[in-house]
């Protein structure tokens, strides 16, 4: 029987559209489900932050009645205005081990892309930055992460045979935690800080409410990212969208902010606590009991790791020593609180001064994904 495809225009078939991978990777050990409410508010035309600058569609594949794979086709005017191009996206794409199902789905990221008048298709990608992107071709033996993408093997020779070849590469490292920090550590942060005139400032919950610090985060990141492959340059009123999940998941102590001397942020360092184990325990639901491994993997019972989101360094302020500054605060805290390790998010392989931070550690590339494109044919 042929494959059948459906577009999403419900709020239940958007709930199938997001549960799909919680059939498709249910016994796999290395796959790690995502917060369900996180990514219906994400997808959803109501509440997705990106979806005043971004068109998309979703679709679901079936055959034998049966549902087998999904997808979602996405054009950022935003990001194709900043970059002089015209991509249509590929995200959210899963499915079973039918090259069928995997054309059939493309296709219609094909014609969704022809209709807007697009030259290329590129992903997998989010709707911007902040959204799972990056299709993994090696480390499928690795337990994933919950902000990065899983996906099987075969997904990669199925877009090879499709035309898609390499844009860019990211890979990924585990950073493993010394007990005992380096002893030129102090003397050097000294140097740092009376050189570039930065202190770091301590977050607390009231900071945050009081001086809008999401906020400063937020455009302090535009400011670092924004030559980084295809990167979107956010309005500041996105911010609260995007960060308040995030900072309220957050250990403040895992948190590194550097200021100048006019209290303005010029690098940050975020973690967040790993809650692998949490997340597979509840299958990315809060309800009835999943809120309660969570609460537990970020108060109670750590696991033994934890996730380096996102580290920037204003333009002005690279090559000051200021990104040695936030790594020596944060790995000095990881150490005090017993982290035996931090897996980081995905950097891009061209990004060899971010590489080059880890060099006093011992740390391994347990990951690499990739961004495909193809030209869109007419």
């Amino acid at each position: 029987m042929s494959v059948e495809i459906r577009p999403v225009k419900t709020r239940r078939e958007l709930r199938r559209f997001v549960l799909f991978p919680e059939k498709l990777y249910h016994d796999n050990p290395y796959y790690i489900p995502p917060l369900v409410f996180d990514q219906m508010d994400t997808l959803d035309p109501k509440k997705g932050a990106a979806q005043e600058f971004c068109d998309s569609a979703y679709y679901l594949a079936y055959k034998d009645g049966e549902l087998v794979g999904r997808v979602a086709a996405i054009v950022n005017y935003k990001a194709n205005e900043q970059w002089n191009h015209k991509e249509v996206r590929f995200g959210w794409y899963d499915f079973v081990e039918d090259p069928e199902v995997a054309q059939a789905l493309m296709d219609k990221v094909y014609e969704f892309g022809r209709e807007r008048g697009m030259e290329s298709v590129v992903g997998p990608l989010g709707f911007t930055d902040f959204d799972p992107e990056g299709m993994l071709i090696e480390g499928f033996d690795v337990m994933s992460t919950m902000p990065l993408i899983y996906n099987f093997p075969y997904y990669n020779d199925y877009l090879e045979k499709m035309g898609f070849g390499k844009d860019v590469d990211w890979i990924e490292y585990k950073v493993y935690i010394p007990e005992v920090m380096p002893e030129r550590w102090p003397r050097l942060e000294a140097i740092i800080k009376e050189r570039a005139n930065v202190h770091l400032r301590p977050l607390t919950r009231k900071i945050i409410k009081q001086e809008n610090y999401g906020e400063k985060i937020f455009r302090c990141i535009n400011d670092c990212y924004k030559d980084l492959y295809n990167f979107t340059v956010l309005p500041d009123h996105m911010a609260k969208k995007y960060l308040d999940f995030y900072l309220s998941l957050l250990d403040l102590k895992f948190v590194s902010m550097v200021e100048n001397e006019k209290n303005d942020l010029v690098a940050f360092g975020i973690t967040m606590p790993s809650l692998n184990e949490a997340l597979q325990k509840c299958r990315g639901k809060l309800f009835p009991f999943g809120w309660w491994h969570l609460l537990k993997s970020l108060y109670f019972k750590r696991e033994p790791g934890v996730e380096l989101l996102l580290v920037g360094v204003h333009p002005d302020y690279q090559n000051s020593g200021v990104n040695s500054l936030v790594f020596m605060d944060m790995f000095r805290n990881y150490s005090k609180a017993g982290v035996k390790w931090a897996e980081t998010n995905a950097i891009l392989e061209s990004n060899l001064k971010n590489q080059g931070q880890f060099r006093d550690f011992e740390h391994e590339c347990k990951k690499r994904r990739r961004s495909y494109i193809k030209k869109l044919e007419y």
